[in-house]
């Protein structure tokens, strides 16, 4: 009887992302996404530049604790990034209310993060074992293969990003970015539409895999666009954080409405 269930659960959360309609979108939309996050964050500068500020100092602290500790610094940053679209959720909340002609406010970041139900704790805790999951892959391909014990920063720099007689570092990057691709399309729209509309975690999912599915043009643009400005925030010692992050937060709800057609589905309010 056990082994049935997941099965249940899972045409269940198909049945759920069925009531969700995909929307077609031109290859080059991630731009206007920007666009409009940009908006958002310049009509409601406050609480976005706020959000943007304690996401800033949180990156700051994970590498000064974690500077002289490389695997402790790759797996706090690993989980940091991997659990950004949930941390953005007050930023999705803005940007909803700017659509709706409310007025919003540190209230309204506040309110999304109280917890209403367990939807993004579960979803969140999936994210960081993700994260976990990257981070002991990636320490034993560098310890099986770097051929020195990488302990620094610096140890990682100078014996597999600038180790001309190994191709580690290409296969090192390689997997990390097939690692990530399936936890990018199981996010892209999923935060926020588990914010705006009553669906459960797994129908989030399948309903993010479906956007990408079908229309995997824009989403590799966006996915790119992200990766770009998050690493140009990390360039800055973070502080480009301050303003990257609230800004790709807001763009990724446009990104969101402009995918999932959600007409006639209640709303969480």
């Amino acid at each position: 009887m056990n082994i049935l269930m997941p099965n249940k659960y899972t045409e269940k959360a198909l049945q759920e992302s069925r009531r969700f309609g995909v929307k077609p979108v031109p290859p080059l939309r991630p731009l206007g996404w920007l666009a409009r996050g940009w908006a958002d964050m310049t009509r409601c500068p406050g609480p976005s530049l706020l959000h943007g500020l304690v996401l800033a100092l949180l990156g700051a602290l994970i590498f000064l604790l974690g500077r002289d500790r490389f695997w402790l610094l790759a797996g706090a940053f690993s989980g940091f990034l991997l659990v950004a679209p949930i941390l953005a959720t007050g930023l999705y909340a803005i940007s909803r209310d700017i659509e709706l002609n409310r007025q919003p406010g540190l209230h309204t970041v506040l309110n999304a993060w109280r917890p209403h139900d367990g939807r993004l704790v579960v979803f969140g805790v999936l994210l960081a074992f993700a994260g976990t999951g990257w981070v002991m892959t990636s320490a034993s391909l560098i310890t099986g293969f770097a051929g020195v014990p990488i302990l620094k920063p610096l140890d990682f720099l100078r014996h597999v990003v600038l180790n001309e007689q190994s191709h580690l570092f290409e296969i090192w990057l390689a997997l990390g970015a097939l690692l990530a691709a399936p936890v990018f399309a199981s996010t892209v729209i999923a935060v926020p539409l588990l914010l705006d509309r009553q669906i459960g975690v797994l129908g989030a999912v399948f309903t993010s895999w479906r956007v990408v599915m079908e229309y995997p043009a824009p989403v590799a643009l966006w996915a790119v666009l992200v990766m770009s400005l998050t690493l140009l925030g990390m360039a800055t010692l973070m502080l480009g954080f301050i303003v990257v992050l609230p800004w790709l937060g807001h763009a990724s709800w446009h990104a969101y409405r402009d995918l999932v057609d959600t007409s006639g589905l209640t709303r969480n309010d």
